[in-house]
């Protein structure tokens, strides 16, 4: 066990090691490839550092590793260790005042994206094949849209989550990163257990044209990219646009409770995706504390910026529209459910712009944060799947867009990804 401190690794790895599969058949689906897993995921003899020294300090060695670690191992797989990742996974930044911020490899300049930093640096680095992250409020979709490859986070509850450390049950998600559609596919198959047929046929898309408004790059050069390999595939009459926002303010009634008519007029928001997104955040603290209150109070942790607000922000949290919470999770996931169908998939933006410069002022960073939770809240509530795919650059930065389908398609999901991939015109 070496702390991994090689300029040439990225700052990607927390703590290397090597466990090999059990069996080398050359049947098993993923052999030959190797990973890395986020250190929130237990494994044997190792201490499970969620990004934080003193989190360390006061836990023993994992008994066991998580199933999801297993799964891969036992599907061939080769790991190579444990990968960076922000305090408690409670930032979409990636930086960790502690073990360094993984470097960027599309942009050195610029954060990578948390809280899953190291697993997204170490595959888009090509350090290993794929890599596992946890996804809560986006931790998997963020990163991989600020480093240029396809991050997916699947639907609630599909992935086991056992054996990793919990940050707010409603909304954890075991994901993954790889830089192809098809290592993407095979790692679903197996967390997934997916059949080799999938007897679900796309349907139809629906483009989020007031999500696309939110983000700075161009709407033309995300959505028309996408447009033209739907059509040249599928066809224009398979192409719908619509008003996200409208509709969940019209299709979601406990949204009500988290409208702030402040926000109504501006522009530069969507106000019920606003409130979808107050409502996470207050789910997500509320959780959060219920989970690892009693350790921060007693440690007192020595927590980077940011972090360490909310954390204590969280610890402050009352019971107070926390039911609210749960049944707009319920509304929220009919009334996607409704649009999209089994065959349907909504297009948006995975953030609003390419990713912030390392140490960037906390009141501007705040503001980005505000507007990617907007758009990121849509699966974090609802539970349904979703995908970032890579659509080269804009000035020189990745972009990216995201794709969601129905809780419980994700294996639609990731051969419709496979299926548009050839005909997307990276620029």
């Amino acid at each position: 066990m070496a702390m991994a401190t090689n300029s040439s690794d990225y700052g990607a790895f927390m703590e290397k090691f090597t466990l090999r599969p059990q069996s080398l058949s050359h049947q098993l689906p993923l052999r030959g490839l190797i990973f890395a897993v986020k250190d929130i995921f237990d494994v044997e003899g190792y201490v499970t550092g969620f990004g934080n020294p003193d989190w360390a300090r006061t836990h023993s060695a994992a008994a066991s590793t998580a199933p999801a670690v297993l799964d891969i191992l036992k599907a061939g797989a080769t790991c190579v260790g444990k990968t960076v990742m922000d305090e408690m996974a409670y930032s979409i930044n990636g930086e960790n005042k502690h073990y360094g911020t993984p470097t960027n490899p599309c942009a050195a300049d610029r954060v990578p994206g948390g809280s899953s930093s190291g697993s997204a640096v170490s595959v888009g680095a090509k350090l290993v094949d794929f890599s596992l992250g946890t996804d809560t409020g986006g931790s998997i979709r963020v990163p991989a849209s600020y480093c240029g490859i396809f991050g997916f986070r699947p639907s609630l509850g599909i992935v086991s989550t056992s054996g990793v450390i919990p940050m707010a049950q409603s909304f954890d998600t075991v994901g993954w990163f790889a830089r192809d559609p098809v290592i993407l596919k095979r790692v679903g198959k197996v967390l997934l257990q997916l059949r080799d047929d999938n007897p679900v046929r796309f349907g139809r898309i629906v483009v989020a044209e007031d999500c696309f408004k939110l983000s700075s790059i161009p709407s033309e050069q995300l959505i028309e990219v996408l447009i033209s390999s739907i059509e040249k595939l599928y066809g224009s009459q398979k192409i719908e646009y619509a008003s996200l926002g409208k509709y969940v303010e019209d299709s979601v009634p406990s949204l009500k409770h988290f409208i702030d008519n402040g926000t109504k007029n501006q522009e530069d928001n969507i106000p019920s995706l606003v409130a979808l997104s107050s409502a996470m955040r207050l789910l997500q603290r509320y959780e959060f504390k219920n989970n690892h209150g009693e350790w921060v109070r007693s440690v007192k942790p020595d927590l980077g910026p940011g972090i360490a607000e909310r954390v204590w922000e969280a610890l402050q949290t009352t019971d107070e529209k926390i039911d609210v919470c749960y049944s707009l999770k319920t509304e929220l996931r009919a009334a996607l459910s409704t649009l999209l169908g089994d065959s349907g998939i909504l297009a948006m933006p995975t953030v609003p712009g390419p990713p912030p410069k390392l140490q960037t002022e906390p009141t501007t960073l705040e503001t980005f944060r505000a507007k990617a939770f907007s758009l990121l809240s849509v699966a974090g509530v609802s539970g349904f799947c979703q995908v970032s795919i890579p659509l080269g650059t804009h000035d020189g930065l990745p972009i990216a867009v995201s794709l969601l389908a129905n809780h419980g398609s994700d294996g639609f999901l990731l051969d419709f990804v496979e299926s548009i991939d050839s005909t997307l015109k990276r620029q």
